[in-house]
């Protein structure tokens, strides 16, 4: 990489610093920022967008099962509904909002001034936006995808579903893949190589543990879905046969790949959200976590045996009852990592001083309803259990109770928590009480009776039913709850809106807390920090709170050019300076081309295939080739 000397020295180091590290104004700098902090605040501002539609999505299926044999919704608007509100909330809210809040903080966390690989974390962004995009494409050309978020075969192959509906599903997964393992591999490279001096493996903060583990659960499974995806595509343009029994393949097939990745995606989703619980409780209950071996171990065994419970989603299919028994037990023993969070949370809760803010409100929801759904869900390993209730409306009050609970809820908590450091200003926190009373009460409205209907009989996944099935009130019921929750997160919304304009300034650390994000200003400057950190504990924040900054940080600024430290894996000793690069287009337009492959690979025009790749090309090249680099000469 060339160099270039830009600007005198003879100015304050950070004047120096931003200098260096700041975007570029104008349409064309925001285009083109590797700001880690702008790309976290778009990834959480666009999977929130895509929760309240999918969760819009959500209120229109409740008023239609409000009422025996109702009309609101068509059988097929329905089935629409339903497909692309699940595959909305996995695919393009869960884990997009928890890798946008790490985005944000993770750099901040590990005392680094960016991801290890800005451009790479702007291209999965850029991906993410164009894949969501393109998935919910077919609500305009009236082709909306409508064979569920498990989009099981051979209702969606070629001769059950012959338009492009199901194309714009398995063809925007395979799009979003690229993003999703870009990030997964970026994540996996900070967090290994870019800690800051003396943050040893033993003194990682949790969330950093748990972020490590999901991004080599996304590597390791992500790969089954796309494999899954690629297959129907070729059955569905080329007319193979991999899913068609009549030409040697098989529908369980299907089944097998989407389940090796869709398990593990359960833990994809909640290992970052019980990262965010076990960085929150410390604070809100003013000392240190219980138990953090312990925690780590759990959370690499959560990560293992996730992989080896897949097959409990398909007990209903026949399989050997040898098969059947060994993955029972491992849905049994997956409960006993999560166990052993659970004791060292409430342990630290119970011998701490706890602070009733809206964070640790929803905190305490999480304990609440995450054991609800754990409890349910290792009912599910009881092979004859399974049995009597799969696809009822069990299942899906057990998944809500895990995905809302167990994810969503501490999602909630972090967003209030990191507010002050994205925005500098807090929430309301008498607004934030409401909010939670409203999302707590009507979620537990909600999905409760769900565990009652399901019991009951009540078949999942369709449209309507007939009347005195002794169902009708507790349908009702749930209907009144998803509108209460829904006025909870309009409630969040609103306290947002207010509070970026009329918050109140939170300062530097409101929170009192005790890890490296909060110890440099609200919000960060380009830089994040003056000086690099050093770290002496699992607590900088506590332990170094009254030293100086030379003490604290240590004297090494790096203001001469666009670099920060590198560090061994291990022990963080430092080892390297790492250049960091500049503002770039040419991810954009790397992820622009492969949305052009991929429209064309959807609409049969294989001449915008062949441009797309191409184009691609010249994007990877324009990205690697060597620029100048911005140098402040001594």
């Amino acid at each position: 990489m060339a160099t270039v000397a830009e600007r005198p020295a003879r100015v304050a180091t950070d004047e120096r610093l931003t200098y260096l590290w700041e975007t570029r104004p104008g349409l064309l700098g925001k285009l083109g920022t590797v700001d880690h902090k702008e790309i976290g605040r778009r990834y959480i501002v666009t999977a929130f967008a895509f929760f309240l539609l999918a969760g819009l999505e959500a209120l229109a299926m409740r008023v239609q099962l409000a009422f025996p044999e109702n009309t609101f919704l068509s059988p097929q608007v329905y089935n629409s509904f339903f497909t692309m509100h699940g595959t909305t909330m996995v695919f393009l809210f869960a884990t997009p909002i928890q890798s946008g809040i790490a985005n944000y903080v993770l750099p901040l966390l590990m005392g680094s001034r960016d991801m290890a690989f800005p451009r790479l974390n702007q291209f999965s962004y850029w991906v993410y936006l164009l894949a969501g995009l393109f998935m919910h494409a077919g609500f305009l050309l009236g082709q909306v995808p409508s064979g569920g978020w498990f989009n099981y075969v051979p209702l969606t192959g070629p001769i059950y579903s012959p338009g492009p509906g199901i194309d714009f599903w398995a063809l925007g997964l395979i799009f979003l893949a690229f993003s999703t393992t870009a990030g997964a591999i970026n994540f996996i490279v900070s967090t290994f190589k870019l800690r800051a001096p003396g943050m040893t493996l033993s003194r990682m903060p949790l969330f950093l543990w748990n972020m490590t583990v999901m991004s080599f659960m996304v590597v390791f499974a992500l790969p089954a879905l796309t494999a899954a995806n690629v297959l129907l595509e070729l059955d569905r343009k080329f007319g193979a046969h991999f899913y068609d029994p009549a030409g040697g393949g098989s529908v369980l097939l299907w089944q097998h790949l989407f389940w090796i990745f869709g398990h593990p995606d359960v833990y994809i989703i909640f290992l970052p959200a019980i990262g965010m619980v076990s960085t929150i409780i410390p604070v809100f209950v003013r000392r240190p976590i219980i138990g953090y071996t312990g925690i780590v171990l759990a959370t690499v065994a959560t990560g293992v045996i996730g992989f080896g419970v897949w097959v409990h989603h398909m007990f209903a299919t026949g399989l050997a009852p040898l098969s059947q028994a060994f993955f029972g037990i491992a849905s049994l023993m997956i409960t006993i990592p999560t166990a052993v969070q659970i004791f060292a949370w409430l342990a630290t809760i119970w011998h701490g001083r706890p602070v009733w803010k809206t964070p640790f409100l929803y905190v305490l929801a999480f304990f609440v309803d995450f054991i609800i759904g754990g409890v349910s869900g290792v009912m599910f390993g009881v092979v004859p259990f399974d049995w009597q209730v799969t696809d009822t409306y069990f299942v899906v009050a057990h998944f809500h109770y895990v995905l809302i609970g167990g994810a969503v809820f501490p999602v909630f908590a972090g967003l209030h928590y990191w507010f002050p450091k994205i925005t500098g200003r807090l929430l309301n926190d008498r607004a934030g009480w409401l909010e939670f009373a409203l999302v707590f009460g009507g979620f537990n409205l909600t999905f409760f009776p769900m565990h009652i209907t399901g019991l009951l009989g009540m078949p999942r996944r369709y449209y309507t039913y007939p009347p005195n099935m002794g169902w009708d009130l507790l349908n009702l019921v749930e209907t009144i709850g998803a509108f209460i929750l829904a006025l909870g997160v309009l409630v969040f919304v609103l306290n947002v809106l207010y509070s970026l304009r009329q918050g109140e300034p939170a300062g530097d650390n409101p929170w009192h807390a005790s890890t490296l994000e909060w110890q440099t200003t609200s919000p960060p400057p380009p830089y994040n920090f003056r000086s690099i950190p050093t770290v002496h504990s699992r607590d900088p924040g506590w332990e170094l709170q009254r030293a100086d900054e030379t003490t604290r940080y240590g004297s090494e600024t790096f203001s001469t050019a666009r670099e920060t430290i590198g560090t061994s894996l291990h022990d963080a000793e430092p080892e390297e300076l790492w250049a960091m690069p500049q503002d770039s287009g040419w991810p954009l337009l790397l992820a622009l081309a492969l949305a052009a492959t991929f429209v064309g690979a959807l609409s049969d025009w294989w001449w915008l295939v062949v441009l797309g790749l191409p184009g691609g090309l010249v994007a990877v090249v324009g990205w690697l080739w060597p620029t100048r680099m911005k140098v402040i000469a001594l």
